[in-house]
């Protein structure tokens, strides 16, 4: 079964991409923050990471940048998700690493899309 690590500060937004990642049948784990993030992924392997934009501690941005920097960590791919829809703010995801950009709250089928699509999960 494939991994997904889900990283995002509301908790509302966590429970909704882990049941969309579940049903596409992932195992999915959750972390509030970057720096949780790549703690657990020191510890773990995941296939994909799903990555908030603006968090405490450490934004998602960061996170990519730190994750895509470690020779440690499994580079899996990344779907950055976000309510900023302006250009700049996709372009600063690919940059820091993201493979895909989502803007919120209307992804539902964009994400299942392309967590099947870089995961090899097409059902």
């Amino acid at each position: 079964m494939k991994k997904a690590l889900v990283v995002d500060d509301a908790t509302t937004m966590r429970m909704y991409h882990r049941r969309i990642l579940v049903d596409l049948g992932f195992e999915v784990d959750e972390c509030v923050n970057g720096v949780e993030a790549i703690e657990k992924s020191l510890q773990t392997r995941y296939d994909l990471f799903v990555v908030d934009v603006n968090m405490p501690k450490m934004d998602g941005y960061r996170f990519l940048k730190e994750l895509r920097s470690r020779r440690d960590v499994h580079q899996a791919p990344a779907i950055m998700v976000s309510t900023e829809s302006e250009a700049k703010d996709r372009h600063a995801a690919y940059v820091a690493g993201a493979n895909v950009y989502l803007t919120k709250p209307r992804h539902t089928g964009a994400l299942l899309r392309a967590a099947a699509l870089l995961t090899g999960e097409v059902q």
